[in-house]
């Protein structure tokens, strides 16, 4: 397994350690003396870190696989949805919002394979990218903010919102194009499906070589 997968895996077994740090009730809050609010974000900082460099480490290497194109998607949405969670059951996020957040996500995942699957190659959208780092922003700020600074209790709340909004709009702009792609007419702000091609065979099954019926047998 080369680095960048590696880095994924990591953040696959990050998620649970995760969840543990922010959801048990430790003794005074404290993990080894240290807050588990510090704990906590430093573990959800890592990971998001991997998720930078991770595709950045494949494409500067060249070293971009199907197992990665694979599972660095779920690790992302295995990631948001712990921490999301976890926030609603501290009282720290509405759970109505975390919903919306995490129904898009698996929706547009979703979607984006039935579409590829078609030859519809799908780009990361730039409202996408601002959800993301919202996420992120809110995420870390909630968790540090958890009983002590009202301030980033409030940046938190505000990023929130705008990742829910993003969500939301980056959610209709995906099913917008989802709606009007097609193997020979793809939606706007996709690329054209690369041409079918028939490997030798017609559209009976029957190779392009083989004798027909009806045609004379060859005199040997």
């Amino acid at each position: 397994m080369n680095l960048p997968n590696s880095l994924t895996v990591t953040r696959i077994f990050l998620v649970p350690l995760l969840v543990v740090v922010l959801l048990t009730k430790f003794e005074g809050r404290r993990i080894l003396g240290t807050p588990k609010e510090i704990v906590g974000a430093a573990i959800f900082a890592v990971a998001a870190l991997t998720d930078w460099a991770d595709g950045y480490l494949a494409r500067r290497r060249k070293q971009v696989t199907p197992l990665g194109q694979f599972i660095d998607p779920i690790a992302d949405k295995l990631l948001i949805l712990a921490a999301l969670l976890s926030l609603v059951q501290m009282d720290l996020a509405p759970a109505w919002m975390a919903a919306i957040i995490l129904g898009r996500e698996f929706a547009v995942m979703a979607f984006r394979s039935l579409v590829y699957s078609r030859g519809v190659v799908v780009p990361a959208s730039p409202i996408g990218k601002i959800k993301m780092v919202a996420q992120v922003v809110a995420i870390l700020a909630l968790i540090l903010g958890h009983g002590r600074q009202a301030v980033l209790m409030q940046l938190g709340t505000a990023a929130l919102w705008v990742a829910v909004v993003a969500a939301l709009v980056s959610g209709v702009d995906y099913f917008r194009r989802f709606s009007l792609a097609s193997p020979t007419r793809p939606a706007a702000g996709f690329p054209p499906a690369p041409p079918a091609r028939n490997h030798g065979f017609d559209v009976s099954g029957r190779g392009l070589d083989a004798p027909r019926i009806g045609r004379k047998a060859s005199r040997f």
